[in-house]
């Protein structure tokens, strides 16, 4: 066998039709798009439309709101913190704050900073500086002989209360 001998098994690919070239290929005039109207036209996108009837996505209930006030912050474990420590990515002597979690590679995204949560174990006594932290995280951290310092998040411009 050779490899211009190689061929697709029959009726394997499919051309595609060749609309609007003559009567005599059967598609062509009106090339399969019926009469004049919207649909007969380029360029039309009737997404989700049902004939006037109301559309399947507008009868289905709704639920749940997007919070527009909710901070966005990027989450970081302590288990994953640990493991960063032991593979020498962050250096335990120094105070760890969104900067060197950042640089490690540990965090991406969260524009409001970063919160720590307690999932994983700590051993390594180390000094975080963080947005945001849950009470299991500093609980996790203090009793490895650490300390968690809580910074208040950065405030928006015209966030500032008017009283």
């Amino acid at each position: 066998m050779k490899l211009t001998d190689l061929r697709d098994n029959a009726g394997a690919r499919k051309g595609r039709v060749r609309v609007g070239r003559g009567i005599g290929s059967g598609k062509g005039k009106t090339a399969a798009r019926g009469q004049k109207g919207q649909k007969a036209r380029s360029g039309v996108a009737i997404k989700g439309f049902e004939g006037g009837q109301m559309p399947l996505h507008m009868r289905l209930p709704k639920r749940g709101f997007n919070n527009i006030f909710a901070r966005d912050y990027a989450e970081v474990n302590t288990g994953m913190v640990q493991k960063f420590i032991d593979a020498k990515k962050l250096d335990a002597k120094k105070d760890i704050d969104e900067a060197a979690l950042r640089a490690a590679g540990l965090v991406r995204g969260g524009k409001d900073g970063v919160r720590l949560l307690g999932k994983g174990e700590i051993t390594a006594k180390v000094k975080l500086v963080v947005t945001g932290a849950s009470k299991g995280a500093i609980e996790a951290v203090e009793k490895a002989g650490g300390s968690v310092t809580v910074t208040a998040p950065a405030k928006a411009a015209g966030e500032e209360k008017a009283d």
